[in-house]
């Protein structure tokens, strides 16, 4: 007989509520209660409904701005600490504020670093994320870290398509490193788009290494905000030649202009996860869900057996 104190617990914060309750249909569970007290002046008090002393529990919310999300997940993270939960799992489906990972010029904060040691102190013994902005914010954090792809959803989509003269491409130098990955794997050539920032979210100039001449081309990035970078790329694609350009992107932020410069874009497609929720449709964007993803590996770390199966880079 299973001793009731061996099962998992799983809590859902309110900004990944749809996705929760996927993973949770994945994993073969429900979600447990919490209700959220909210001040007159914005400020709320999550508050778990149910015991869960002893327990492993996984929380699950992406932490995307505002930064309210961010701190509901770090008071349920408390929360749990104080009611003497044995195992806290943050599952982060998207890690917010990952941009800043070091010092790029003077008198800047390293906020990658300074987010892992808060949900530390909240009482995270566990983080399950994926794709990451910089692999080594895995290291910013003393507790264990299962950093997920997203290719274990993308390159099962795109072999699907069939696409012939399939070339990879990285809206960024940056991002080579993802892009040579995916093109190992489905045997492809791979190009790089070169740019030069003016400023944050706004590109002065952008080149392209590499032959994308009857191509159809696929660019790879870990998140897409405004859509800016993405959509410059494929104009640049199209008019060297290629025959057609999607895009993959992890985390769909999709802030400001966005939408309207996906719309208007010549991509054929924008192929992104549910691990941040989408403001509105758009018939360019392909939703992939990683419900099942993360149900699967939280299955692995509840009953301790090897997630290195659901890696595919």
């Amino acid at each position: 007989m299973t001793n009731i104190m061996t099962e998992a617990k799983l809590f859902g914060c309110r900004q990944s509520m749809d996705l929760a309750k996927a993973v949770a249909e994945k994993y073969g569970a429900s979600l447990g209660q919490v209700n959220f007290s909210t001040f007159s002046d914005g400020e709320f008090q999550p508050s778990f409904e149910e015991s869960i002393r002893g327990r492993r529990i996984f929380i699950i919310g992406s932490t995307h701005p505002s930064s309210d999300n961010l701190m509901e997940l770090l008071l349920m993270l408390d929360a749990a600490k104080r009611a003497s939960a044995r195992h806290i799992t943050a599952v982060i489906p998207y890690f917010g504020w990952a941009r800043q990972d070091r010092k790029d010029k003077p008198r800047v904060p390293i906020g990658a670093k300074m987010i892992a040691k808060i949900l530390e102190s909240a009482g995270a013994t566990r983080i399950i994320t994926m794709d990451l902005h910089a692999d080594q914010i895995q290291g910013f954090f003393e507790k264990p870290v299962d950093h997920l792809f997203g290719s274990a959803l993308f390159i099962p989509y795109l072999k699907s398509l069939n696409l012939s003269d399939l070339t990879i491409a990285s809206p960024d130098m940056g991002g080579s490193k993802r892009a040579y990955a995916y093109a190992k794997t489905l045997e492809s050539d791979v190009v790089v788009c070169y740019k030069q920032r003016q400023k944050a979210n706004v590109i002065s100039h952008m080149e392209l290494i590499g032959d994308v001449t009857g191509k159809n081309v696929v660019l790879v990035d870990d998140m897409v905000d405004t859509a800016g970078t993405l959509t410059k790329a494929a104009d640049v694609m199209m008019e060297r030649g290629a025959k057609s350009v999607r895009a993959i992107c992890t985390h769909a932020i999709l802030s400001g202009q966005a939408y309207e410069r996906i719309e208007n874009s010549q991509l054929e497609e924008l192929i992104v996860t549910d691990s941040i929720p989408l403001r509105k449709e758009s018939k360019k964007i392909k939703v992939l869900t990683c419900a099942g993803l993360f149900a699967e590996v939280m299955t692995s770390v509840q009953n301790n057996e090897s997630i290195s199966s659901n890696f595919i880079m």
